[in-house]
């Protein structure tokens, strides 16, 4: 029999109570802007606060599978707070909600951030501390993550993976000839990519960092992503949101703390960022969720505008 997929607040209250969760029903809070699974925060009668997670679609369960896994490894070696699961099952992932508040949460009238931080100017504490906890994630031994499920790619393989994705985003998102020889120049020059991989969150973006009142980074959410691949990845979203000095600043940071940078990794994550189309339609073509597909071909009109010198 397949899980039940929930959809609402009665239904997150029932199955929460099926599995010993006893949540007080008038403060339950629903965040619908995740992709793969709808979120609810509520406390229960202890006045414990709970993160509930239900998966959107039938694909998401598997991953979040390895997801418990690869949260059991990395309590061991951040210096941040990742969740530690309490329930775990198809139809319910539950934890207590970590200390500290999201970067920046998704408005999802607006489709854009709604801050906590100063993103113009970015606190030193944040800087700093988030590039120590990526250090450390970007550490941790590839053996160890292999052994947690963690899906390992040598960086080769990252490379040939992200053209065969190329190749099958190419006639979904219309990619116009001007964008796909960007694409293929920095595919095939050698001097943009690394030698080495590393464990990654995958998606770093402000909605899956917590800070506390001083903006120091507290802890990571959301290691659905996690894999051993392209180091650079975890920059992508950070370079895209502040723009290139805040990334020149981080990446100084991140080598401070220990991370291994190579000469034109700064030049490499442009190009990434450039390509992140490419991850929304395969998102695409794994769910049916074309409505995603205008996402995705706005940001490549705004990397050729960008090209043009609009």
């Amino acid at each position: 029999m397949k899980p039940m997929i929930i959809n609402s607040t009665a239904e997150f209250l029932a199955v929460a109570q099926k599995h010993g969760l006893r949540l007080n029903a008038e403060n339950v809070e629903l965040n619908a802007s995740g992709v793969d699974f709808l979120v609810a925060f509520a406390t229960d009668e202890d006045g414990i606060s709970w993160v509930l997670r239900a998966p959107r679609r039938f694909d998401v369960i598997e991953r979040a599978a390895s997801e418990n896994r690869v949260l059991d490894l990395l309590r061991k070696h951040l210096p941040v707070a990742v969740p530690e699961w309490r329930v775990n099952t198809e139809e319910l992932i539950a934890y207590p909600r970590l200390a500290g508040t999201p970067a920046a949460t998704v408005n999802p009238v607006a489709k854009n951030y709604d801050w906590y931080i100063d993103q113009q100017s970015l606190p030193v504490a944040f800087v700093d501390s988030l590039a120590e906890a990526i250090a450390a994630l970007h550490a941790i031994d590839h053996d160890a993550a292999s052994e947690a499920g963690v899906r390992v790619l040598q960086p080769a393989e990252v490379r040939q993976s992200l053209a065969k994705k190329m190749d099958q985003a190419k006639p979904l998102l219309g990619v116009s000839e001007l964008i796909w020889q960007r694409w293929q120049n920095w595919l095939a020059d050698d001097t943009y990519w690394p030698k080495h991989s590393a464990l990654i969150h995958g998606d770093l973006h402000p909605g899956h960092i917590l800070v506390d009142q001083n903006y120091r980074v507290t802890g990571l959410l959301d290691w659905t992503e996690a894999e051993v691949a392209d180091p650079a990845t975890d920059f992508a979203a950070y370079y895209g949101i502040f723009g290139e000095s805040a990334l020149t600043h981080l990446l100084q940071r991140y080598q401070d703390a220990g991370g291994r940078v190579w000469p034109r990794m700064q030049d490499h994550i442009v190009e990434l960022y450039c390509a992140c189309p490419v991850a929304v339609a395969m998102f695409v073509l794994q769910t049916g969720e074309e409505a995603y597909l205008e996402l995705a071909q706005m940001m490549l009109s705004a990397h050729e505008q960008q090209m043009a010198g609009l």
